[in-house]
């Protein structure tokens, strides 16, 4: 989402003087592709409510909508405008209309994925990226329930995460951080893990950015300018970037988050051939798709395109009162232009997720305002002239959550390095720490707005997928409460200090540091520049000082992504390093309780740390800067990113995709593989589509959209009614008068059955059929520290398949309880129809390409490159021992 700050109220105002020029002005126009690219018309958009699994909702949700007013009906499908909230009117990011005549309220949509952003006692929890490291789907869970408990105890209706796009593709990109790591599959466990937990409190989860918004640069569309097109084939698009959204409406997401950018040329808030055609009709999604605040550029032809709330309401350059939407999608309606059919499938998807997560059961209102940290506020803060009231009730929903937030941080950390066994330390060795990152920020761990700074210890990283810390336990505080012998070193450049003894261990904290493009931080814009890859303020250069001057250093690196660790990771001063992600508010003992042996460290790291940023292809390595025209984001590397490319081109990452180091070391063995159902080339037919509400096709009159008699209007909010002697009302299709729409190319009202490929959340229901199971014993081999070990298994095709296959790709992971020297578990691991497929762009269709005997090979170990036992689908056997595919 775009940032909620002074700074964007800040670029509106620069921008007044474009003022009405920017009242509903559609962006249809598009800039050529390159060849192979295209986003090819899809319509109608189908209607929802044709699965059982939502039937019950829907239901209530047609006999709800049948009840509203045309005005009512418009008015919940879109925002009353930003920073348009009161103590009545939901004070959140983003606030629908409601329809309380009929018992509807008004939703709070809320910032953001790590917590409930923009106000006070919250839990600052750890990143995505932080979660993904984990690699631990219990804990994923517990998180998701913890987040959806403060949503709810907040009031806000709408959690506005999970995040799976970014994917990660560009190590450079600046949101990578809020996602849980560059692989889809990872992205797709957590974010199920995570929607379930978040769903079961009664709160609407929201997958976002759909799709391809892997830079942040030229994201966005304005008066001027088009937003970039990433342009990305078929196949990748199916098994690379939708595979996260299809597991999260498999787990049953109630939201669905459009990009700020376009796909194949078209902007993706009107792209119905994503929306319409792959997330409504093939992956059988039930609830509505929003879109990103100020990203809504068309009224008509998003409506048709399956774009069902238009978040915050404003057109794209706010605070002026105008929409694409509301008032104007009441005129649509009218005037025929937008089929009624349309909007109340809108107005239903809406009511329906809102009953599907029991919302019209003692949800509480909210009770915090986003604009004001005071108890009294204006009301409402965009308009001119606004009364006072109060706004906040200062709630205090973190109960023990702290728990699970310090259980990520810690379970996170991932030990890369640690020679000689200096991890872990023994407190009475004295300890030299160096680097501002181990103290929070001098001004404050909120001071910096939106955390649109590098000051101090780094929990997040900035813009609008940040949540306000209650406290913040910094490294340093937690270290000197486990010992004495503490010298700290609160500067970036190495000081003098006095010669060290042979005891004497140097701790060098260092970070880098990424965001939204809303803010530019230290000359980033959002995205880290190309020599961001890199330590910020010249940390490889404190770690080499500190290197030369003891000879026993541990690096501790906060940071949103991979960094290039070349000038100092060989040297043989540097003994350990610990990647401690993005922590949030529990960075202090989670750390200490590594540092010092208390557990095991456990995490692997959710993506690749190369030795070059030129190990990776140049699509990938590099941004993509300013273009006369659309800016164009081609896709050309398809599958390969992260592990994936440098596995089939032969390069030996510095740190390989699923690394991570344990105190102690581990043994897999007893492997064995099960066949569970067997496979045909195609899953076997859909399951057809059941009833859908329907509703009277009869155009409303007029005069149930009129203001009424009255009403006190507020200047800047945005109304679904129209005044009475509109004039545009009636003259389009289905009125009186004689003007035609210019519908897209390829526009229909016909509803179809869908693809073969649908059928059920996420696809068709056969995809999700367990196709094998792997079963194998971990043992802590190690005589004296408990750890948890990770099991991961990778997929490799059958050889001679006429599909080109990465050499391996992850399909499935679990995490072991703590293990005590000598302790063993058992661990399963299963791989799906949909695991052992691919896409077929000429099908169509999810195809098993080894059906008929040929053998996949199941590669199971600790990391992408330390896979040493091979599960064998032909023969049913393991054996172990072998060498690494990687």
């Amino acid at each position: 989402m775009a940032c909620r700050a002074s700074a964007l109220l800040l670029l509106s105002l620069v921008l007044a003087a474009l003022g009405p020029v920017c009242h509903a002005t559609p962006v249809n126009s598009r800039d050529n592709v390159p060849a192979g690219y295209y986003a090819a018309p899809y319509y109608p958009t189908p209607h929802g409510g044709w699965l059982a699994s939502w039937s019950e909702s829907y239901a209530k949700a047609q006999q709800l909508v049948s009840r509203m007013t045309l005005a009512e009906k418009t008015n919940i499908t879109g925002g009353c405008g930003i920073y348009m909230g009161s103590a009545t009117e939901l004070p959140c990011v983003g606030n629908t209309g409601s329809a309380n005549r009929v018992g509807f309220p008004q939703l709070c949509l809320q910032d953001s994925a790590l917590g409930v952003a923009a106000t006070d006692n919250v839990t600052a929890f750890p990143a995505g990226i932080t979660t993904g490291a984990t690699w631990d789907k219990n804990l994923i869970y517990a998180r998701g329930v913890a987040l959806g408990r403060e949503f709810r105890g907040k009031g806000a209706n709408v959690y506005l995460g999970p995040t799976v796009g970014p994917l990660g593709r560009k190590p450079l990109g600046g949101r990578n951080w809020e996602g849980f790591g560059s692989d889809p599959v990872l992205q797709a466990v957590a974010a199920a893990m995570t929607i379930k937990g978040v769903q079961e409190q009664g709160v609407i989860a929201t997958i976002k950015h759909l799709v391809g918004n892997e830079q942040e640069m030229y994201r966005m569309y304005n008066p001027l300018k088009p937003g970039y097109s990433a342009n990305i084939d078929d196949r990748t698009l199916h098994e690379i970037y939708l595979w996260p959204f299809a597991e999260g409406i498999h787990a049953g997401v109630g939201s669905v988050m459009t990009a700020y950018n376009a796909v194949n040329g078209s902007a993706c808030s009107q792209h119905s051939y994503l929306i319409n055609g792959i997330l409504k009709d093939e992956l059988g999604f039930q609830g509505f798709v929003m879109s990103d605040w100020l990203s809504h550029i068309s009224g008509v032809d998003s409506a048709l395109a399956g774009l069902d709330m238009d978040m915050p309401g404003d057109t794209n350059v706010p605070l002026f009162g105008y929409s694409e939407w509301k008032y104007e999608l009441t005129r649509s309606v009218l005037n025929g232009s937008v089929p009624l059919d349309r909007l109340n499938d809108m107005a239903t998807r809406i009511v329906a997720a809102w009953y599907q997560t029991g919302q019209d059961k003692d949800f509480p209102p909210p009770n915090f305002s986003s604009n004001t940290k005071d108890r009294d506020g204006l009301l409402y803060p965009a308009a001119l002239f606004s009364p006072n009231g109060q706004v906040n009730w200062f709630v205090n929903v973190q109960a023990d959550h702290y728990k699970v937030a310090r259980q990520v941080a810690q379970d996170a950390i991932t030990l890369l390095k640690n020679n000689g066994s200096l991890l872990p330390l023994s407190t009475s060795r004295p300890l030299k720490i160096f680097g501002t990152d181990a103290q929070v920020n001098s001004d404050g761990p909120n001071a910096c707005l939106n955390r649109a700074c590098d000051k101090g210890t780094l929990g997040m990283g900035w813009g609008s997928g940040i949540a306000d810390y209650p406290y913040f336990d910094d490294p340093i505080t937690a270290i000197r409460g486990r010992t004495s012998g503490v010298t700290f070193y609160n500067s970036d450049v190495f000081p003098a200090v006095p010669t060290p003894t042979a005891d004497d261990v140097a701790i060098v904290f260092i970070n880098s540091d990424a965001g939204e493009n809303s803010f530019t931080v230290e000359g980033n814009h959002g995205d880290r520049d190309s020599a961001k890859l890199a330590a910020w303020h010249r940390g490889d250069a404190l770690v080499k000082s500190a290197a030369a001057k003891y000879s026993d250093v541990v690096v501790v690196v906060h940071t949103v992504g991979p960094l290039i660790l070349e000038p100092w990771i060989d040297l043989p001063s540097v003994k350990a390093v610990l990647f401690a992600h993005l922590p949030g508010q529990e960075a202090g003992e989670s750390l200490t309780n590594v540092l010092f042996g208390d557990v095991s460290p456990s995490g692997h790291l959710p993506y690749s740390i190369t030795k070059a940023s030129t190990d990776l292809p140049n699509s990938v390595a590099n941004l993509k800067g300013y273009a006369v025209g659309q800016v164009q984001d081609t896709y050309s590397e398809g599958l390969y990113i992260d592990y994936r490319y440098l596995n089939k081109m032969g390069i030996k990452p510095r740190f390989a995709f699923g690394h991570g180091l344990s105190y102690t070391t581990f043994s897999f063995s007893n492997a064995s593989i099960a066949s569970v159902t067997p496979l045909t080339l195609v899953p076997p037919p859909r399951s057809p589509k059941g009833p859908t509400p329907s509703f009277s096709s009869a155009i409303p009159p007029a005069a149930e959209a009129y203001y009424p008699a009255g009403f006190n209007r507020i200047w800047r909010y945005i109304y679904s009614y129209l005044p009475p002697d509109d004039a545009n009302a009636a003259s389009g299709v289905g009125a009186a008068g004689t003007k035609q729409y210019a519908y897209p190319s390829g526009y229909s009202t016909t509803q179809t059955a869908g693809p073969a490929a649908g059928g059920d959340l996420g696809g068709n229901a056969a995809l999700w059929d367990v196709a094998w199971t792997v079963t194998l014993t971990i043992d802590n081999a190690g005589t004296q520290f408990p750890g948890r070990a990770v099991a991961q298994a990778y997929l490799q095709y059958p050889a001679g398949i006429p599909y080109d296959t990465p050499v391996v790709q992850l399909r499935d992971f679990a995490k072991t309880d703590a293990l005590a020297p000598g302790e063993a578990a058992t661990v399963t691991l299963q791989l799906t129809r949909k695991d052992v497929s691919v896409w077929d762009v000429e099908a169509q269709n999810w195809v098993v390409p080894g059906v008929g005997g040929k053998r996949y090979t199941i590669w199971l170990g600790e990391a992408s490159d330390a896979l040493f036992t091979a599960c064998y689908t032909d023969t049913l056997t393991c054996e172990s021992g072998l060498k690494s595919p990687v």
